[in-house]
């Protein structure tokens, strides 16, 4: 039916149906097969992320991987890709995709840098690497851990990317659900294997700290306060009256528990490394679902513009609504809103606090994003340092404007008072003046 077709029927009935119409067509992203259609097309479109750079680095013969007898192309991976050893953290509880490699003896490796996270289980057949995709939000890689024979000595090392079995996992609500990365904390056994009857938490920054880290080791000193991690359940079951006394201020792991530090880098699972990971992946989740609901949201408007003859460009209540509904959640996790808070202080073992804090970018003050408070909250200045990265400044631009808006007007302007709470009048002046003297893309209000 055409559009004028439509006067023939009562005004209010018109309106109605095209209510209803529009309504059904820019509906609220549920991931799923959502995302695999256009304007997205997550399986079908190349991603182009910091792995497909530096396969073309490999390809050209520019970057050559190392392969070690013991850990394979990890240490030359790591250091090709400026991923910090000291960001190791270990997990035992079979929970990924070698899930038979994983045991309080040899726990899976995660090592991680500001958009790239890597999997290392001991005698794997791959590596298992995730990286921001300014387009497809998370991407999913394995790089096989095999070495070149004489053979295959000209053959250089290839990222293959992965998507149904990662997304299996890694596409659901505890993932915006949008291709995103899933930080667990659950009970496991002497075998590893997660006893899933007795529940399980999402860690991020609002995960109060005693719910956090079941299944991870753990090494750092945090006061009084208590967590799960370093924790091995008997019997398949977890006893009425849990101890988790032998778990805690835990700083060096062998000798205390089933495992061998000499097959890994370092006999880390650094807690501030843990704390910033749980952070980090909320708000990689949050970007990529405000970048997927802007596209959709801009895509459908463009079309039904078309069909109800607007002007091209103009703008649907609808689009606007899920604009600033995303934009707002994740201005929500930049500020740290709902952070738990710390009681005690909390040290790490590995360096990697101090590794954190010290690459910047620092205002004429001396400043930084990455200046750690771990005293009563994680940051000193609770504003994300992923506001750097390039999955943030890659936002569709009508989500950045949103973005940039929220933030000023909750930081200058006072506005949502009881969410930001948290948020004193010296925490808001010096964020403003951090990110307006270090971030060269601000909009011109913030200077």
């Amino acid at each position: 039916m055409s559009i004028k077709g439509f006067s023939r029927f009562p005004q209010c009935v018109c309106h109605l149906a095209l209510t209803l119409m529009l309504a059904t067509a820019i509906p609220e992203a549920e991931g799923g097969d959502e995302f695999d259609n256009p304007p997205i097309s997550y399986s079908h479109r190349d991603p182009s992320n910091a792995i497909t750079g530096l396969q073309k680095k490999i390809d050209d013969g520019d970057v050559d991987l190392e392969f070690r007898s013991d850990l394979g192309y990890l240490p030359s991976l790591l250091d090709a890709l400026a991923v910090p050893v000291e960001s190791q953290t270990l997990v035992f509880s079979k929970t990924s995709l070698q899930r038979h490699r994983i045991s309080p003896r040899t726990p899976r490796a995660i090592y991680f840098g500001d958009e790239l996270y890597i999997g290392y289980c001991h005698s794997g057949e791959v590596l298992e690497v995730s990286v921001a995709d300014t387009e497809l939000g998370t991407v999913f890689y394995t790089l096989d851990q095999k070495p070149r024979d004489a053979g295959r000595a000209r053959e250089r090392p290839r990222f293959v990317r992965e998507s149904d079995a990662c997304l299996t996992c890694h596409s659901s609500s505890r993932t915006e659900n949008v291709p995103g990365h899933v930080l667990r904390s659950l009970f496991a056994d002497a075998s590893g294997q997660p006893i899933f009857s007795a529940g399980s938490f999402s860690v991020d920054h609002t995960t109060p700290l005693e719910n956090r880290w079941g299944g991870w080791y753990v090494t750092g000193s945090h006061g009084q306060q208590s967590h799960l991690g370093n924790l091995i359940v008997g019997d398949h079951a977890v006893p009425a009256n849990l101890d988790t006394a032998k778990g805690q201020n835990v700083t060096r792991l062998d000798g205390q528990f089933p495992f061998d530090a000499s097959k890994y880098l370092t006999p880390h699972s650094d807690l501030v490394a843990l704390m910033i990971l749980g952070h980090q992946v909320m708000v990689h989740n949050r970007i990529t679902k405000a970048s997927f609901e802007a596209r959709q949201a801009l895509a459908y408007e463009q079309q039904w513009n078309q069909t109800l003859g607007n002007e091209p460009g103009h703008r649907l209540e609808s689009v606007t609504r899920r604009l600033q509904n995303a934009s707002r959640r994740l201005v929500e996790a930049l500020l740290f809103v709902g952070e738990a808070r710390l009681n005690d202080p909390i040290r790490g073992t590995s360096g990697y606090a101090e590794w954190f804090s010290t690459i910047g970018p620092t205002d004429r003050r001396g400043r930084s994003l990455r200046e750690l408070d771990l005293t009563s909250r994680m940051m000193k200045y609770p504003c994300s340092y992923l506001i750097y990265s390039s999955s943030f400044d890659e936002l569709p631009e009508e989500m950045l404007d949103h973005v940039w808006r929220r933030l000023w007007d909750v930081l200058d302007g006072g506005a949502d008072p009881s969410t930001f709470v948290h948020l004193s009048k010296s925490d808001r002046r010096a964020i403003i003046e951090i990110v307006g003297e270090t971030k060269s893309n601000v909009p011109d209000y913030w200077r």
